[in-house]
């Protein structure tokens, strides 16, 4: 009698097996792990568009310097490239130009003004170098508070005397900067030939985001052998 009562929970246990709906799982190439950032960043702007201005910069900047300071020559063996928020976040790695891009863009995609945000181009007295930051500003004659991944506080201008301005620009147009005043109007930024290759590529990431977050991985390899470790 048991081995009878045996063989049919089996039976019924293989059935109910068998029933179950299968799960397609669809191999797009990307790893666990930088699956799970871009989720991350996706969960941040979504949160984040509910947020106080404030809490939206100070989470912003924290997120992304967070990741490694790689200069250009070394990371993507140019002399200067504008990498897209995905590149810096799939590689985990940039320089100040990636970090203030990747600050400016996922800000604007929880819905911050464009008005509000500028990119600025200021040499670091520190260092002695060029250096990008972004320029927060609450209203336009407001002084402006400053991103950084030389100093992860967030600062009004007049505290950050280690930083010249120079130049500021957005999707709207180019100001030459003043430390604690938003500038002079210069032109509309077309004329930075950089930040237009920059739109059009991250034009291209939103067509196949899957596919160029692929390859992103495998950013050290020649395109063409990176095309083959994906779908």
């Amino acid at each position: 009698m048991m081995t009878k009562i045996l063989t049919c929970f089996l039976l019924l246990l293989l059935v109910a097996c068998s029933s179950s709906p299968k799960i397609e799982q669809v191999d797009d190439g990307i790893d666990s792990a930088t699956r799970m950032r871009v989720e991350q960043w996706k969960t941040l702007i979504d949160s984040g568009s509910q947020w106080s201005d404030i809490k939206k910069l100070t989470n912003v900047n924290d997120f992304v310097n967070q990741f490694d300071f790689v200069d250009d020559i070394v990371h993507w063996r140019q002399q200067d490239y504008w990498a897209t928020p995905l590149q810096t976040l799939v590689t985990q790695g940039g320089d100040c130009e990636d970090f203030s891009i990747a600050k400016y863009f996922t800000l604007s995609a929880m819905g911050m003004s464009e008005d509000k945000l500028r990119l600025t181009y200021v040499k670091a007295l520190t260092i002695n170098k060029a250096h990008m930051v972004v320029s927060y500003f609450d209203s336009p004659k407001s002084e402006p508070l400053i991103l950084d991944n030389l100093n992860s506080r967030i600062l009004p201008a007049s505290q950050r005397q280690d930083l010249l301005p120079v130049y500021s620009f957005n999707g709207d147009g180019l100001w030459l900067a003043k430390r604690e005043q938003s500038g002079q109007y210069v032109d509309d930024s077309s004329r930075i030939s950089l930040w237009q290759k920059l739109l059009h590529h991250m034009d291209v990431e939103a067509a196949d985001e899957s596919a160029m977050v692929c390859l992103y991985q495998h950013y050290d390899l020649p395109v063409s052998k990176a095309k083959t470790l994906c779908p």
